[in-house]
Order: C-alpha cells, then sequence, then structure tokens
C-alpha cells in the first residue's frame, strides 16, 4: 500500500499472513478512493500516527473535528486477528478499536516507537518498508489532549501498489 502524505510516499508492506480479514478490508477502501485526503487525527509524539476514519475524517468532504476518530465506514466490523508472533514495533501498521477487540473497522496506526502493552492486543495489519522519515513528520497532536490534531496532516493518496 502507498500512501502519499505532503512530503511524498510511505510504502507499507501488507500481512495478510497476519490478518487477511483486515487486509481484505483495507485494500477494498483504499481501491474505493475511501482513504484519499483522510486526516491524521490522533498523532502523539513518540507513540503513533492514527488515521482512516472514512466517515468522518475527510479534509476535502464532510470531515468533522468533534468527531473524527468515532467513525469508520459503512463495511462490517473485523473479527480480532490478533498475534503472538509479531511486536508492536517503530514502523509496525494496527488496526485501531474500541474496547470491543472485534470493532477494527477502517482506522489504523502507524508506529512512532515500540509499544510492548498493544503486543496481541490489536491486529497487526502491515509494516512501513520506505518513508519511514515522512511518517515522522506528520503533525503531532496535543498530549494533554489525546493526540487531538488540530488542522491535522492526510493522506492525500492511497493505493494499493499491485494495482498501478
Amino acid at each position: 500500500m502507498i500512501i502519499t502524505l505532503k512530503d511524498g510516499d510511505v510504502t507499507i508492506a501488507l500481512r495478510p499472513d497476519l490478518a487477511p480479514k483486515h487486509v481484505a478490508q483495507i485494500k477494498k477502501l483504499a481501491r474505493q478512493g475511501a482513504y484519499d485526503n483522510i486526516a491524521f487525527h490522533r498523532v502523539i509524539d513518540g507513540f503513533m500516527a492514527q488515521t482512516g476514519d472514512v466517515k468522518f475524517g475527510n479534509m476535502k468532504n464532510g470531515f468533522s473535528a468533534g468527531a473524527v476518530g468515532t467513525g469508520g465506514s459503512d463495511l462490517p466490523d473485523l473479527p480480532a486477528e490478533f498475534s503472538t508472533s509479531e511486536r508492536y514495533v517503530r514502523g509496525v501498521v494496527g488496526m485501531a478499536r474500541s474496547q470491543d477487540p472485534n470493532s477494527a473497522n477502517s482506522q489504523f496506526f502507524i508506529m512512532f516507537a515500540p509499544a510492548p502493552p498493544l503486543d496481541g492486543q490489536y491486529t497487526i495489519v502491515g509494516n512501513v518498508v520506505s518513508g519511514m522519515e515522512l511518517v515522522d513528520n506528520i503533525k503531532k497532536g496535543d498530549e494533554a489532549n489525546n493526540g487531538t490534531v488540530s488542522d491535522p496532516d492526510r493522506m492525500i493518496k492511497v493505493r494499493i501498489a499491485a494495482d498501478k
């Protein structure tokens, strides 16, 4: 998956071997253009950058600062595909969810640094293979407000490399 950011492209190797249902959903949304112009609404320095709220996060069509981070997509939520063999380290891409482990839908996050408490608790869907320095440049949020970003950066375009 290739995510175009303000500074260039980030390439993510998706991991259908770990999370086939989640990867299939991400690919479907990317191919529909659903991730284009979606905000990085929650970014915590030294932790992660979260995006993918296709319902409330579109910076060009219906962005809602109050609701972003609470939405998903029109597709169904997914059952957890937790991995015990992989760890949350820098560059890992995981699926965001609510307290319900089976609630991941469209939102995902990219790790800035290791976070062992997430291991085995969130579905891993990929790893950044190039452009991590561009992820580091994503506008950070207010730590006192759980990483909420005012005037956030966005994913300009998201595409699946195999579709070129």
